[in-house]
């Protein structure tokens, strides 16, 4: 709760320097002196609402939508001694990292993957795919659920919810700013809002999404680092290793968009700026010198 807290009123701080760095360079001004009627407070009030709104809603729904788009199937009875032994797995983690048991699912996929997801660190699930539990040992299964559990008692859907929230601010914001701009001062129409408000503000939209994603991105990244050391605080450092190295043997079928972010692992974008995960080299490599440096 403190984490939210924090990112809230960092969010709600940032909102305030932009309006005061806005009119202290003198932005108000100049659109009023083109005949503007933007309310910028107004403004940053409505993008806040919005993109954290949008934000908090896809993190509500988000175990939902995670079955949807995966076909993962929630364990009720375990109907295997895989499923058993996978149950039994999740319960002893979630009581180390102190949390409340999370659902477990299996999601359909001969690819090895897991992922996890929901509204908050006590209301959460878990998923491996088919064919990671075909595909690896029990040691290495148990490293890829730490992992995932990591992500969980992190907190990190909410955190990178915030931080999408955060981003999502600046964006609306931003290609509104530059819609009235291109409307007012250089198609100088005064007449409410004319259709090069609208594609201005579309376009600047989507460019400025790809752009903010970057951020997203990073802390994704750098969250999938942490998550490796709690896999191997919870399963070892070396079943984490072996995890990795199987995971890096063969091409990933990517999980959907929405989901890529918590997966253990995701094809990487075209540039590296675009990727959820970092490369699993370097997964290794972090790893291997954790180890050293405890042994």
């Amino acid at each position: 709760m403190n984490r939210i807290m924090l990112f809230i009123m960092t969010n709600i701080a940032i909102m305030v320097v932009l309006s005061i760095t806005l009119s202290l360079l003198g932005v108000d001004s100049i659109l009023a002196e083109n005949g503007s009627d933007l309310n910028i407070q107004a403004l940053i009030i409505l993008s806040g609402v919005i993109g954290f709104g949008g934000s908090f809603i896809s993190l509500l729904i988000s175990k939902w939508m995670a079955k949807r788009m995966t076909g993962a199937v929630v364990i009720t009875n375990p109907s295997s001694n895989i499923e058993k032994w996978l149950i039994d797995t999740v319960e002893k983690q979630a009581k180390i990292v102190g949390i409340k048991m999370p659902e477990v699912a299996i999601f359909p996929s001969a690819a090895m993957n897991a992922f996890a997801t929901g509204a908050s660190k006590n209301n959460a699930l878990m998923a491996v795919s088919q064919g990671l539990l075909d595909n690896m040992a029990q040691g290495e299964i148990e490293a890829v659920v730490g992992h995932e559990m990591s992500h969980i008692a992190n907190g990190d859907m909410v955190t990178l919810a915030l931080i999408q929230g955060v981003v999502n601010t600046f964006v609306i914001f931003l290609s509104r700013i530059i819609g009235h701009i291109v409307d007012r001062v250089i198609l100088k129409n005064n007449q409410g809002h004319g259709i090069g408000y609208f594609v201005t503000v579309m376009v600047s939209q989507v460019v400025l999404s790809i752009l903010a994603s970057t951020i997203v991105m990073y802390f994704s990244r750098k969250r999938e680092f942490i998550a490796d050391t709690g896999g191997a605080d919870l399963a070892g450092h070396q079943n984490m290793i072996n995890a990795l190295k199987r995971l890096g043997q063969v091409e990933p079928e990517a999980l959907p968009e929405q989901m890529a972010a918590f997966g253990i692992n995701d094809k990487g974008g075209i540039m590296a700026l675009f990727s959820s995960h970092p490369p699993i080299e370097d997964r290794i490599v972090a790893l291997e010198k954790r180890a050293m440096s405890r042994s």
